[in-house]
């Protein structure tokens, strides 16, 4: 029986990845780089800084550190404005009766920060909230979930995962926790395929939150 749940935060309870794959496209574009949005759908799960080293790398960007204040400065205008919750997570968390946690490649403060906007803080403590900040290595290392896990005495057996991105289903893999691939948010497009999540390890998908307690009834 499935107890406890742990989400990932961007692209599985806010719709944080398509903002950002709008405030990485305006940049490029204004800069005059040749960057389609939907490019942006393969840094899904990443740590900005990585996306920003990948795409320094890629376009032969010298000043990483302006890059990415740049990137800051348009994102947090754009978060600001237009962040949501993905459809169905705020009903979902708000009706749950397990037990549940975040798991996320982002800053804790900014995952607070994300919570309070979309008001869903008031359904997690901060002893539930799980950042790469918290520790050594990032997803797609085990790390995060590793340290929920732990911190809680939760069993793995009684735990799920929720992920939305390849990098997120490899973390919780190597972690030994089952994986539920969510493809709610904005950024699948048609062009994405839920294969990445398969190919990751996930258990199954889900194309909504309305799906998942009858997946967890099976688990």
């Amino acid at each position: 029986m499935i107890k406890s749940i742990i989400f990932d935060f961007d692209g599985v309870l806010v719709d944080s990845e398509i903002l950002a794959a709008k405030a990485f496209s305006r940049y490029m574009i204004e800069s005059g780089y040749d960057f389609n949005q939907n490019e942006f759908s393969k840094f899904a799960g990443k740590k900005t800084s990585q996306v920003i080293s990948d795409l320094s790398d890629k376009f032969s960007i010298n000043n990483e550190e302006k890059f990415y204040n740049d990137i800051m400065n348009i994102a947090s205008n754009i978060y600001s404005k237009e962040l949501i919750t993905v459809k169905g997570a705020f009903e979902y968390v708000k009706n749950s009766k397990r037990k549940l946690f975040i798991g996320s490649n982002s800053f804790k403060s900014r995952i607070l920060d994300g919570l309070e906007r979309v008001q869903l803080k008031k359904f997690f403590k901060e002893n539930q909230v799980f950042s790469f900040d918290m520790v050594q290595k990032p997803k797609p290392y085990p790390d995060i979930f590793l340290q929920a896990i732990n911190q809680n005495n939760l069993k793995k057996e009684e735990t799920v995962i929720i992920e939305d991105s390849s990098v997120g289903v490899q973390a919780g893999v190597a972690a030994g926790i089952k994986v539920i691939g969510l493809t709610a948010a904005g950024h699948w497009h048609e062009d994405r395929s839920e294969e990445e999540l398969i190919n990751s390890g996930a258990f199954t998908i889900i194309k909504e939150f309305k799906y998942l307690d009858s997946i967890l009834g099976t688990m």
